[in-house]
């Protein structure tokens, strides 16, 4: 786990989590991040890698979105520019390692590792996040700059929301393995120092009107009433434009039929929060291994959730990648290490149950054998 400059676990998610910022030097010896600047271009360039191009030129601002291709990077000026790529956590073992280090926030919060890299004197500009982050340096240094200011108003015309009037109140210069936490609305700007690279761990925060929206559309997939709107009692209008108190009280009593309950809510939470997002798709095995020889490999060797896999539990059943499944007491205790640790360990003793959902969710292409490669 990661270190919180002397905090638990407790005491952060009491005092600070969603409250208040805080600087931790030093919070991850040693590290120097996760891949070079050559390997985060390559992987701007990949058709799957969501990732953003920011130039500031002339103090107007410039956004590409990618995938980008080595004519975007040859043309860069020498400052003032970043680049941003999202869920490097879907194509490195080692950004999922890094994420596990944040395993004190549940897994239904986390969204991605986002790795940014700019050269001296590039950034994004000031601007607020809707969500939690921990901003983690890996090589270079990086000035960050944050303000708890309420004015929000953005630049007009820019095409990143970049705050108009920042106003910083405090300012630190992060090195390798230093960290930044900090909660949503809390304004910030990060300027690099010299050539480096900043790793964003972030949270999801669904919107109210999210939340709302897609339940609505979980529900209208449950809901199932019959009959159709009629008015055999039908009365002469004297104004045929004026929708009537009947029809009104009609509708009135359908809607009153649409009703859920807590396991509704408990289904549509797994789902959304373990669907993949739009971009990412699954690679199942061209040849997979018969259901036997998959067994006497992960009896031997176990097998790991894969990389673009998002797995969360609930009482008795498991959500991964959008889908329900219901288990027994048994195969949940045993597959409850794979949902919290994205791994399941070699085990001599394995039920039939655990064993024919392990084998759907590998030929699905959502875990992986050990020894096979992500």
């Amino acid at each position: 786990m990661i270190s919180l400059g002397g905090i638990t676990p407790k005491d952060f998610l009491r005092d600070y989590w969603q409250q208040r910022p805080l600087l931790v030097r030093n919070a991850l010896p040693g590290f120097g991040g996760l891949l070079t600047r050559d390997e985060l271009t390559e992987l701007a360039c990949h058709e799957d890698a969501q990732s953003r191009l920011v130039i500031q030129r002339n103090s107007k601002w410039h956004l590409k979105h990618g995938p980008l291709n080595s004519n975007d990077f040859a043309k860069l000026p020498k400052k003032q520019w970043a680049l941003l790529v999202q869920d490097v956590n879907h194509f490195l073992p080692s950004a999922r390692d890094l994420l596990s280090k944040f395993r004190f926030i549940p897994h239904a919060r986390l969204d991605d590792l986002m790795v940014s890299y700019a050269p001296k004197g590039g950034g994004i500009g000031p601007h607020f996040d809707s969500y939690d982050v921990f901003l983690l340096q890996g090589m270079g240094s990086r000035r960050w700059q944050i303000s708890a200011q309420q004015d929000d108003r953005f630049i007009a015309d820019a095409p990143l929301r970049i705050l108009k009037n920042f106003l910083p109140e405090q300012e630190w210069i992060l090195k390798p393995g230093d960290m930044l936490y900090l909660p949503p609305k809390y304004a910030h700007n990060g300027i690099a120092e010299d050539d480096c690279m900043t790793y964003s761990i972030g949270f999801r925060a669904l919107s109210h009107d999210e939340v709302m929206t897609q339940f609505l559309v979980y529900l209208q997939d449950k809901v199932e009433t019959e009959g159709r709107y009629s008015d055999p009692g039908l009365r002469l209008q004297s104004h045929p434009s004026k929708i009537s108190e009947a029809m009104q009280a009609q509708v009135h009593s359908i809607l009153k039929k649409i009703s859920w309950s807590r396991d509704d809510i408990e289904n549509f939470l797994g789902i959304y929060l373990s669907e993949p997002k739009s971009h990412v798709f699954f690679e199942q095995p061209m040849e997979p291994l018969a259901p036997f020889v998959f067994l006497q490999q992960i009896r031997k060797n176990g097998v790991q959730l894969g990389l673009k896999s998002r797995m969360l539990s609930s009482h008795n059943k498991f959500f991964i990648n959008g889908e329900v499944c219901r288990v027994s007491s048994n195969t949940f205790k045993m597959l409850l290490e794979l949902a919290d640790n994205q791994k399941f360990f070699p085990s001599p003793h394995i039920d039939e149950e655990t064993e024919k959902i392990l084998y759907q969710w590998y030929v699905s292409g959502y875990i992986v054998s050990k020894n096979q490669a992500i």
